[in-house]
């Protein structure tokens, strides 16, 4: 056997690449790891939100263009642990009834045809490589389970836990968010410091749980794992039929590689995924590679996503707000026959950030004022599948999003109703009493739509199945097409929920992991 021919290669270390990475490499399989980056510098600058929300530090330079041709610079992070790097680490399962047809006021969001069921193994494996804290039996839309969390969810700070208080008084069930963070409470030694700058930033103590830190770093220095950084893979090539990919071809430091596997495992992110096998194209595969469907990069979903702040009377002294969550509205409700979404936390906001994400306008107040009397919501409804909604390539190969919002009335109530929740809020005593969410200046509430840039949750692009004509991908995310290539990122999402799409990405990285080490017995 040739050195560099390999049992899998595996092209990205992100959600998906990252995990399957870990679990072949434990069973012994020979592989090759693909990551056009390199691993992110610990530096100071890691916790600067000047640095990262201001400069765009980590992100990538890389310009694409919308359907008419504006330039925008992706919200991409190509490092080892690809966009987990800056992920927030909410790492929720997909609710039961996510994986069935589900109703909306625009549309349908179409059924799985994998079960919850047979996902649920995977999840709670999941769970437990990502060390997800959090609590079962709070959420009422949490999906059964066959086991609790390994560690108790992160602890709420006075003012979260005065607003949860509120929710519960309100007739709402609020509950801890499962986070991959390290964070053990009140425990002096925690690796986790409870810092105010995880949720959008590279943790500098490495103590959130991305791909790098609980997945790639782990199985660095076995024999049978070879990694190699910014390396750029270009292309794959087929046999004769076109039936089965022969090598990859890598771009690394000014030379050109090629690389042999038996299986080749793409991870590239749901928008890179596409358009690596669009660029793919050959003579037995002219409009792409595994693309006889027509749905390569076809089915773009990223959510609705917003950022809202409520602005208080006095100054909100949390560190870290991101443990506090609301899915009642989740599905239909008393408050609406369609489901709206998810209502959660972002990390804290400061000057910096509000400039770097402006306008924020509140009149008679610094950036600054504003960030420090600020409740930071994360609001977040799902988008549907559209075929319109598309990953193309120009002349030179770059990238061409085109993406029209849909479900957006789901996601406008979800705004409302959060307004009103707040507005029902007691007087906070944290400070004594005086404090009441949202009335300062005549109920301040500053909304920000995330752009069109903003692609953390895409998902969608080579959509799994078991009809050819209608999916890329099989049940056990091989594609239709060309027989030993597989995906494990968001590209396999038929429907996208309104939940950080994550811990399913990383589940099913270990449900084909474990169908592959089968297959190669």
């Amino acid at each position: 056997m040739s050195d560099n021919n390999y049992d899998v290669i595996i092209i990205g270390t992100g959600a998906g690449g990252g995990t399957i990475a870990n679990k072949l490499a434990v069973a012994g399989k020979k592989i090759l790891i693909l990551e056009r980056g390199d691993f992110l510098p610990r530096e100071k600058d890691n916790w600067s939100s000047a640095a990262v929300e201001g400069e765009k530090k980590y992100q990538t330079e890389e310009i694409w263009h919308d359907a008419n041709g504006k330039e925008f610079s992706p919200q991409q992070h190509y490092y080892v642990g690809g966009n987990t790097k800056v992920y927030g680490a909410a790492l929720f399962r997909m609710r039961e009834a996510d994986f069935g047809k589900v109703l909306h006021f625009e549309g349908i969001s179409p059924a799985w045809e994998t079960s919850y069921a047979e996902l649920e193994p995977f999840y709670t494996a999941a769970e437990r490589l990502y060390v997800v804290r959090g609590n079962r039996g709070e959420d009422p839309t949490e999906p059964w389970s066959s086991s609790g969390y390994s560690y108790p969810a992160v602890s709420h700070e006075p003012r979260i836990e005065k607003l949860a208080e509120d929710f519960a008084a309100q007739g709402l069930k609020p509950f801890h968010v499962p986070l991959g963070i390290m964070r053990d409470n009140d425990d002096p030694h925690s690796k986790c410091i409870r810092c105010d700058t995880c949720d959008g930033f590279p943790c500098l103590v490495q103590a959130k749980s991305d791909a790098e830190v609980a997945a790639v770093n782990p199985v660095l220095g076995r024999t049978n794992v070879t990694l190699l950084t910014n390396a750029m893979v270009t292309h794959f090539e087929t046999n004769a039929t076109g039936s089965e990919v022969t090598a990859v071809t890598v771009s690394r430091n000014g030379d050109r590689l090629k690389y042999t596997a038996d299986v080749f495992v793409v991870s590239c992110g749901a928008i890179n995924s596409a358009a690596l096998l669009l660029r793919s194209a050959n003579d037995k595969h002219p409009h792409g590679l595994a693309n006889s469907s027509d749905l390569v990069g076809r089915n773009l979903m990223k959510h609705n996503n917003s950022i809202m702040l409520a602005v208080s009377r006095c100054e909100v002294d949390t560190v870290y707000q991101k443990t506090l969550g609301v899915n009642d509205f989740y599905f239909a409700s008393d408050a609406w026959e369609y489901p709206m979404g998810n209502i959660s936390f972002v990390g804290n906001v400061d000057g910096a950030t509000l400039t770097a994400h402006a306008p924020f306008i509140v009149p008679g107040f610094t950036l600054d004022m504003v960030a420090r009397r600020s409740l930071a919501f994360w609001l977040m409804s799902e988008d549907l599948p559209d075929p319109n909604n598309r990953v193309t390539l120009g002349k030179d190969g770059s990238i061409i999003l085109s993406y029209k919002e849909n479900n957006t009335q789901a996601h406008e109530r979800l705004k409302e109703k959060t307004k009103e929740l707040m507005n029902r809020q007691r007087k906070c005593d944290v400070h004594g009493g005086g404090c009441h969410v949202g009335v300062f200046a005549g109920n301040i509430y500053v909304s920000q739509k995330i752009p069109a840039a903003g692609v953390a949750h895409q998902n969608g692009t080579l959509r799994f199945g078991s009809d050819p004509q209608t999916s890329v991908l099989d049940l056990n995310c091989r594609t239709h097409d060309v027989k030993n290539l597989y995906v494990v990122d968001g590209s396999f999402f038929p429907s996208s929920s309104a939940l950080n799409p994550g811990l399913t990405i990383m589940a099913n990285a270990l449900r084909v992991g474990e169908y592959l080490l089968a297959e190669m017995e």
